[in-house]
């Protein structure tokens, strides 16, 4: 029994995980092979298109652990079974057919991810649900690491340079996208559920107004349908779980894009201390004159 790396680095490549003895990584890189997707890795290099990344996801401290925890960064790491299985169980227990059609256009509210459609016995659509995928991304590159691996078959350092842009990807694209394709679906009376990792929905609860996020509920048009990562000890993997339903609709989206709570906005001096802060840094305020300031505010 292998035990998974949880420094900061690469968690799984190709769908693969890294352990300290896997040596056939090198084998999974060079063929480019997306488990999730059955077919070769959409995700290129900027700087080399016709290399695919292939970094499913990243170890990283997070806002519901103290500890390391694989952070899915790429969309198609979800395309799991369970996935499709949960939305099922969750969503579609009373049809009898599913189908699934992807990137299907919204009008003004972009294309979505998938549309799950179960049809009559003339073949007409009766019923569908829309399924967005939201995964995280990095600020900073984890590549290096896979070149690492390339050149030496592991990692060559325990920790590399980059972060999770929990911001861009939750509290702005993923919300602007929940309102945009969210006033679209309240005003049909349906629902959309967008795919979230547990780590994601950690973050929105500790940077944004959540206090329209229930768990699940009939009566709102915009579930958020969270999974989480564990390790299977027994095939020496990682494996995606679901975990919970969360809902809301429009209003609870707009108190998110808000931001923090009002008991958590700064106040104005406390504003003005910043000023004075990012000032002295930038070396338009001398820090001097206000050194005595900052420290009675501190």
């Amino acid at each position: 029994m292998q035990q998974p790396v949880l420094n900061k680095v690469p968690s799984e490549i190709f769908g693969h995980p890294y352990l300290p003895d896997n040596c056939n990584l090198q084998n999974e890189i060079r063929q480019q092979y997306c488990p999730y997707l059955k077919e070769t890795c959409t995700k290129p290099r900027k700087s080399e298109p016709h290399i695919k990344v292939g970094i499913c996801s990243v170890n990283h401290s997070c806002h519901i652990s103290e500890d390391y925890l694989p952070v899915i960064v790429c969309p198609q790491r979800f395309k799991e079974d369970v996935m499709f299985e949960t939305i099922r169980h969750q969503y579609l227990s009373a049809w009898n057919n599913i189908g699934w059609i992807s990137e299907v256009n919204l009008g003004s509210g972009g294309n979505v991810d998938y549309v799950a459609i179960t049809k009559n016995e003339q073949g007409n659509i009766t019923d569908f649900l829309c399924v967005e995928i939201q995964a995280a991304g990095t600020t900073g590159s984890p590549y290096p690491a896979v070149l690492d691996i390339i050149q030496h078959g592991q990692y060559a350092q325990d920790s590399y340079n980059f972060g999770i842009n929990w911001a861009n990807q939750y509290s702005k694209t993923m919300m602007q996208q929940a309102y945009k394709k969210g006033k679209i679906i309240s005003h049909w009376k349906r629902k959309i559920v967008f795919v979230i990792q547990d780590v994601g929905i950690g973050y929105l609860k500790t940077a944004c107004d959540t206090s329209r996020l229930f768990s699940s509920r009939d009566d709102m048009a915009i579930d958020f349908c969270a999974f989480k990562i564990a390790w299977d000890a027994h095939n020496n993997r990682w494996k995606l779980l679901f975990d919970r339903v969360y809902s809301t609709d429009v209003e609870g989206i707009n108190k998110m894009l808000g931001g923090a709570v009002v008991d958590e906005y700064l106040t104005e001096e406390e504003f003005i201390v910043n000023i004075i802060r990012k000032g002295i840094a930038d070396k338009i305020l001398d820090g001097k004159a206000y050194a005595k300031f900052l420290w009675t505010e501190d």
